[in-house]
Order: structure tokens, then C-alpha cells, then sequence
């Protein structure tokens, strides 16, 4: 198998994952994946496609992710692993879907309007 390159979005973060054969070894950004998101639940959400698939350890991952927060990142590392693996193995993906990893996930920041404080909330109306 060669290197395969996949994206992942989520809000304002975009991945790019590059996923070879290898011993489970996860980069993002030149850090370990354990360093760049400290905290348990972001670390399953990365492992979790390759804990559906049975495929923990077999492959090695080089990621750069950049835009938005830890948890929107983390998210769209998860969208990217899900691609690639449906890719190497089409069988996976009848592992992934019912999990919703194969989805991008389509909810933004709404922008704020003019006249307005934020994008839905009002100036403070006086009445006198």
C-alpha cells in the first residue's frame, strides 16, 4: 500500500492526513497525538474509526490540521481517518456509516447582520 492523502473539515478546521502501513503511529503537526490533544475524549475521537474497524496499530498517520478549536480539529481528523479507511477497504464503510464518521457535519458559525449585536441577538430596545 501506497501513502494515501484525504481532508477533513469540521467548522473552520481543516485536516490533511497522509496514512501509510505502519504500527499506529499518529503525528499532527510534527507532535504526537497525545501531546496535541491532552484531553481522553479528544484522543477516542481519533482512535474511534480504527477501534470500529478493527484497524488499531496497522496504520501510520502523519496529520496537518489547522482553523478553529481543539474539538473542531479533533473532528475533522476523525472525518479524514473515516475517508482514508473507506478508501484502503470498501468493507469498512458499512462499519463507519451507521456511526456517522462518513458525514461532514454542515453547522457553521451564523455571521452576525448588521443592526444587530451578534447574529441573532438585539440592540437593547428603550422604549422612552
Amino acid at each position: 500500500m501506497d501513502t494515501l492523502h484525504t481532508i477533513g473539515r469540521r467548522k473552520t478546521s481543516v485536516a490533511r492526513i497522509f496514512i501509510s502501513e505502519g504500527k499506529g503511529a499518529i503525528t499532527v503537526n510534527k507532535r504526537d497525538y497525545k501531546d496535541y490533544f491532552p484531553t481522553e475524549t479528544l484522543q477516542y475521537k481519533i482512535q474511534q474509526p480504527f477501534l470500529l474497524t478493527q484497524t488499531e496499530g496497522n496504520y501510520d498517520l502523519t496529520v496537518t490540521v489547522k482553523g478553529g478549536g481543539s474539538t473542531g480539529q479533533a473532528e475533522a481528523v476523525r472525518l479524514a481517518i473515516a475517508r482514508a479507511l473507506s478508501k484502503i477497504n470498501e468493507d469498512f464503510r458499512a462499519d463507519l456509516k451507521p456511526e456517522g464518521l462518513l458525514t461532514r457535519d454542515p453547522r457553521m458559525v451564523e455571521r452576525k447582520k448588521f443592526g444587530q449585536k451578534k447574529a441573532r441577538k438585539k440592540f437593547q430596545f428603550s422604549k422612552r
